[in-house]
Protein backbone atom coordinates (compact mmCIF):
# COMPACT_ATOMS: atom_id res chain seq x y z
CA UNK A 1 0.00 0.00 0.00
CA UNK A 2 1.41 3.44 -0.68
CA UNK A 3 2.57 5.57 1.37
CA UNK A 4 -0.49 8.66 2.45
CA UNK A 5 2.46 11.03 3.53
CA UNK A 6 3.80 13.09 0.41
CA UNK A 7 7.19 12.85 2.65
CA UNK A 8 8.59 12.03 5.81
CA UNK A 9 12.16 13.59 5.54
CA UNK A 10 11.03 17.15 4.65
CA UNK A 11 8.33 19.85 4.55
CA UNK A 12 9.99 21.62 1.72
CA UNK A 13 7.86 20.13 -0.76
CA UNK A 14 6.29 21.74 -4.13
CA UNK A 15 2.66 21.25 -3.82
CA UNK A 16 0.84 18.75 -5.37
CA UNK A 17 -2.16 19.65 -6.56
CA UNK A 18 -4.24 16.90 -6.77
CA UNK A 19 -3.44 16.11 -2.49
CA UNK A 20 -3.80 19.60 -1.75
CA UNK A 21 -6.08 21.96 -0.16
CA UNK A 22 -6.07 25.98 0.65
CA UNK A 23 -7.72 27.14 3.79
CA UNK A 24 -8.69 30.53 4.33
CA UNK A 25 -8.70 31.30 8.25
CA UNK A 26 -11.15 34.15 9.70
CA UNK A 27 -11.09 36.19 6.77
CA UNK A 28 -14.61 37.48 7.46
CA UNK A 29 -16.83 40.69 8.42
CA UNK A 30 -16.51 40.39 12.34
CA UNK A 31 -13.27 41.64 12.47
CA UNK A 32 -12.60 43.01 8.60
CA UNK A 33 -15.51 45.11 7.55
CA UNK A 34 -15.93 48.26 8.99
CA UNK A 35 -18.88 47.45 10.32
CA UNK A 36 -18.20 44.00 11.53
CA UNK A 37 -18.82 43.57 15.31
CA UNK A 38 -15.43 43.58 16.70
CA UNK A 39 -14.99 46.90 14.87
CA UNK A 40 -18.32 48.32 16.68
CA UNK A 41 -17.74 46.93 19.80
CA UNK A 42 -14.54 48.54 20.36
CA UNK A 43 -13.70 52.00 22.04
CA UNK A 44 -13.59 54.64 19.83
CA UNK A 45 -9.75 55.12 20.50
CA UNK A 46 -9.10 51.45 19.67
CA UNK A 47 -11.31 51.41 16.60
CA UNK A 48 -9.56 54.55 15.42
CA UNK A 49 -6.21 53.50 16.55
CA UNK A 50 -5.89 49.97 16.28
CA UNK A 51 -9.03 48.13 14.24
CA UNK A 52 -9.54 50.61 11.23
CA UNK A 53 -5.77 51.27 10.15
CA UNK A 54 -5.51 47.14 10.60
CA UNK A 55 -8.83 47.16 7.81
CA UNK A 56 -6.83 49.38 5.78
CA UNK A 57 -3.88 48.32 5.52
CA UNK A 58 -5.04 44.40 5.23
CA UNK A 59 -7.18 45.67 2.36
CA UNK A 60 -4.45 47.66 0.60
CA UNK A 61 -1.87 44.74 1.20
CA UNK A 62 -2.90 41.84 2.20
CA UNK A 63 -6.39 41.46 0.42
CA UNK A 64 -4.87 41.10 -3.42
CA UNK A 65 -2.62 38.30 -2.45
CA UNK A 66 -5.52 36.34 -0.81
CA UNK A 67 -7.16 37.07 -4.11
CA UNK A 68 -4.62 36.00 -6.31
CA UNK A 69 -3.82 32.80 -4.46
CA UNK A 70 -8.33 31.81 -4.37
CA UNK A 71 -7.56 31.62 -8.45
CA UNK A 72 -4.50 30.43 -8.51
CA UNK A 73 -5.61 27.52 -6.66
CA UNK A 74 -8.97 27.01 -7.98
CA UNK A 75 -7.30 27.39 -11.07
CA UNK A 76 -4.75 24.62 -10.05
CA UNK A 77 -8.08 22.09 -9.09
CA UNK A 78 -6.68 22.88 -5.76
CA UNK A 79 -9.94 22.90 -2.92
CA UNK A 80 -10.71 25.53 -1.26
CA UNK A 81 -12.15 25.76 2.29
CA UNK A 82 -13.02 28.98 4.71
CA UNK A 83 -13.17 28.57 7.99
CA UNK A 84 -14.86 31.55 10.37
CA UNK A 85 -15.48 32.36 13.60
CA UNK A 86 -19.18 31.76 14.28
CA UNK A 87 -21.07 30.20 16.81
CA UNK A 88 -24.13 27.02 16.41
CA UNK A 89 -26.32 29.09 18.34
CA UNK A 90 -27.46 33.02 18.92
CA UNK A 91 -26.41 33.40 22.12
CA UNK A 92 -23.10 31.32 21.96
CA UNK A 93 -23.82 29.02 24.68
CA UNK A 94 -21.33 26.57 22.62
CA UNK A 95 -18.32 28.75 22.08
CA UNK A 96 -15.00 27.78 24.11
CA UNK A 97 -14.66 29.07 27.53
CA UNK A 98 -11.65 31.27 26.15
CA UNK A 99 -14.33 32.81 24.03
CA UNK A 100 -16.46 33.37 26.65
CA UNK A 101 -14.05 34.82 28.65
CA UNK A 102 -12.80 37.13 25.97
CA UNK A 103 -16.02 38.28 25.60
CA UNK A 104 -17.05 37.85 22.07
CA UNK A 105 -19.95 36.23 20.07
CA UNK A 106 -20.53 35.71 16.78
CA UNK A 107 -23.93 34.97 16.32
CA UNK A 108 -25.52 31.98 14.23
CA UNK A 109 -26.40 33.19 11.06
CA UNK A 110 -25.21 36.37 11.28
CA UNK A 111 -23.13 39.47 8.65
CA UNK A 112 -20.15 39.38 11.34
CA UNK A 113 -19.61 35.14 10.15
CA UNK A 114 -19.55 35.58 6.56
CA UNK A 115 -16.16 35.39 4.65
CA UNK A 116 -15.88 38.72 3.46
CA UNK A 117 -17.39 39.27 -0.12
CA UNK A 118 -14.00 39.75 -2.01
CA UNK A 119 -13.33 36.48 -1.95
CA UNK A 120 -17.00 34.53 -0.88
CA UNK A 121 -16.97 30.89 -1.04
CA UNK A 122 -17.97 29.33 -4.40
CA UNK A 123 -21.59 27.34 -4.44
CA UNK A 124 -19.29 24.07 -4.08
CA UNK A 125 -16.82 25.57 -1.58
CA UNK A 126 -16.49 24.02 1.83
CA UNK A 127 -16.97 26.51 4.46
CA UNK A 128 -16.88 25.79 8.40
CA UNK A 129 -17.67 27.44 11.03
CA UNK A 130 -15.68 27.06 14.44
CA UNK A 131 -16.04 28.58 17.68
CA UNK A 132 -12.56 27.94 19.38
CA UNK A 133 -9.17 29.35 17.99
CA UNK A 134 -8.01 26.17 16.25
CA UNK A 135 -10.10 24.96 13.24
CA UNK A 136 -9.06 21.18 13.85
CA UNK A 137 -10.83 21.40 17.41
CA UNK A 138 -14.08 22.77 16.54
CA UNK A 139 -14.98 21.51 13.62
CA UNK A 140 -14.69 18.41 11.61
CA UNK A 141 -12.10 19.61 9.16
CA UNK A 142 -10.09 16.71 9.77
CA UNK A 143 -12.48 14.65 8.83
CA UNK A 144 -12.91 16.41 5.44
CA UNK A 145 -9.65 16.75 4.50
CA UNK A 146 -8.65 13.20 4.58
CA UNK A 147 -11.80 12.47 2.75
CA UNK A 148 -10.72 14.40 -0.16
CA UNK A 149 -7.59 12.24 -0.07
CA UNK A 150 -5.55 16.02 1.43
CA UNK A 151 -1.85 15.42 2.13
CA UNK A 152 -0.81 19.06 2.05
CA UNK A 153 -2.77 22.24 3.61
CA UNK A 154 -1.73 26.07 2.12
CA UNK A 155 -3.07 28.13 4.85
CA UNK A 156 -3.96 31.91 4.60
CA UNK A 157 -5.89 33.79 6.94
CA UNK A 158 -5.88 36.59 9.87
CA UNK A 159 -4.54 36.62 12.79
CA UNK A 160 -1.49 35.44 11.99
CA UNK A 161 -0.70 34.97 15.56
CA UNK A 162 -3.62 33.25 16.75
CA UNK A 163 -5.91 31.10 15.15
CA UNK A 164 -3.61 31.20 11.94
CA UNK A 165 -0.85 29.69 13.92
CA UNK A 166 -3.11 27.19 15.84
CA UNK A 167 -4.17 25.52 12.15
CA UNK A 168 -0.75 25.52 11.74
CA UNK A 169 0.12 23.85 14.70
CA UNK A 170 -3.18 21.13 14.72
CA UNK A 171 -2.67 20.36 11.17
CA UNK A 172 1.16 19.71 11.93
CA UNK A 173 0.44 17.26 14.85
CA UNK A 174 -2.18 15.87 12.17
CA UNK A 175 0.28 13.98 9.59
CA UNK A 176 -0.03 17.07 6.68
CA UNK A 177 2.93 19.08 5.24
CA UNK A 178 1.82 22.67 5.72
CA UNK A 179 2.09 26.07 3.71
CA UNK A 180 1.87 29.13 4.96
CA UNK A 181 1.57 32.09 2.31
CA UNK A 182 3.41 34.41 4.35
CA UNK A 183 1.94 37.50 2.86
CA UNK A 184 -1.55 36.63 2.41
CA UNK A 185 -1.63 36.73 6.32
CA UNK A 186 -1.99 39.40 8.59
CA UNK A 187 -2.20 40.73 11.88
CA UNK A 188 -2.58 43.62 13.66
CA UNK A 189 0.62 45.33 14.19
CA UNK A 190 4.02 44.64 12.08
CA UNK A 191 6.09 43.41 15.25
CA UNK A 192 3.04 41.06 15.65
CA UNK A 193 3.70 39.60 12.11
CA UNK A 194 7.13 39.16 12.04
CA UNK A 195 7.22 37.64 15.58
CA UNK A 196 4.55 34.97 14.44
CA UNK A 197 6.23 34.02 11.36
CA UNK A 198 9.83 33.35 12.74
CA UNK A 199 8.00 31.39 15.71
CA UNK A 200 5.86 28.99 13.20
CA UNK A 201 8.75 28.68 10.65
CA UNK A 202 9.74 25.33 12.48
CA UNK A 203 6.45 24.03 11.71
CA UNK A 204 5.77 24.48 7.73
CA UNK A 205 7.37 25.90 4.88
CA UNK A 206 6.63 29.38 4.39
CA UNK A 207 6.48 30.86 1.01
CA UNK A 208 5.33 33.71 -0.52
CA UNK A 209 2.01 34.57 -2.94
CA UNK A 210 4.33 35.40 -6.19
CA UNK A 211 6.21 32.36 -5.19
CA UNK A 212 3.17 29.90 -4.90
CA UNK A 213 1.50 30.91 -7.94
CA UNK A 214 4.91 30.46 -10.23
CA UNK A 215 5.14 26.88 -8.50
CA UNK A 216 1.91 26.01 -9.18
CA UNK A 217 1.84 27.68 -12.95
CA UNK A 218 4.94 25.56 -13.30
CA UNK A 219 3.54 21.84 -11.91
CA UNK A 220 1.00 22.86 -14.41
CA UNK A 221 2.97 23.48 -17.35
Amino acid sequence: MPSPFLSTESREIPIEPARAALLFVDVQNYCLHPEGGEVQEADAEERESLHLPFIERFRREVLPNMQALQAGARAAGIEVLYTTIESLTRDGRDRSLDYKITGFNVPKGSFDGRVIAEIAPGPDEIWLPKSSSSVFVSTHIDYVLRNLGVAQLIVSGVLTDQCVESAIRDACDLNYLVTQVTDACATYTEARQAASLSAIKGYCRQVTTAALLAELEGRAG
